[in-house]
């Protein structure tokens, strides 16, 4: 039987990056899933997916958006089993360079999102008995980086923090909180290959010495939201071949 077989999941990012390929990912082994975007490309993924894919645009900073995405997927589904907020935007700038602007335009999406994201997955999950609630956080949530990208990388911190304490609420209402933090990705928000082998100084610090792929992440959340995780919450897991093991 696949993974994750008779599941139902909202994953948001799913146009493109790694929310597209958790999409697939879910999809390949069982799952429905109801797939949104704010760019329109979540159309795209549904023709690419067919039937076990339900597209829904949202702008995930607006909670009147992430309200009707959750009704939606119980519209169609019936249930939702797993949550994955994706959805995220990059910044660079140094710190001493930030605007106000520029920190409430990362943090609507990045934190804000994901905090809807998870309130509205708790909220729709404890009734039924549970589920999984995945986070996109990032090795710039866990550890300062090389690169100017001061106010996306708080962002990502506040999302390890608060999923941390989701699990903890939550943990004995059924709902596993997991924060996935991937490194240098190849994805739309990170240039693409060609920009990541413009300036291989980015990748050259990791001991496996290159950059991730969308679905090598996507694995990770399939295991996680599977049966074979039924212990693990709580966790920050970076997915960065090995960039944070390393000292400088």
């Amino acid at each position: 039987m696949a993974e994750l077989e008779g599941k139902c999941a909202v994953i948001t990012g799913a146009g493109s990056g790694m929310g597209r390929a958790s999409a697939r990912a879910f999809v390949r082994e069982g799952a429905r899933v109801l797939g949104a975007d704010v760019s329109g490309r979540e159309k795209e993924t549904a023709e690419e997916l067919g039937d076990a894919f339900v597209p829904f645009h949202a702008d995930v900073s607006q909670e009147a958006d992430v309200e009707a995405m959750f009704a939606a997927a119980l519209d169609a589904f019936g249930t939702v089993d797993a949550v994955l907020n994706v959805a995220g935007i990059g910044s660079g700038g140094r710190l001493g360079d930030a605007t106000v602007e520029e920190f409430h335009r990362i943090m609507s999406v990045n934190l804000l999102g994901v905090m809807l994201g998870t309130k509205h997955a708790i909220n729709t999950m404890v009734p039924s008995g549970g589920g999984v609630i995945l986070n996109w956080s990032s090795t710039g949530g866990m550890n300062g980086t090389k690169m100017p990208t001061s106010v996306y990388c708080a962002s990502k911190a506040g999302v390890i923090s608060f999923t941390k304490q989701a699990a903890v609420e939550y943990g004995r209402k059924g709902i596993r909180a997991n924060a996935i933090c991937p490194g240098l990705t190849v994805t739309e928000l990170s240039g693409g290959r060609e920009a990541i082998e413009k300036f291989p100084h980015l990748v050259e610090g990791a001991p496996m010495g290159r950059a991730g792929e969308p679905e090598e992440v996507a694995e990770l959340a399939s295991f996680l939201a599977s049966d074979r995780a039924p212990f693990l919450t709580g966790a920050v897991i970076p997915i960065d071949g090995g960039l944070t093991a390393t000292t400088p």
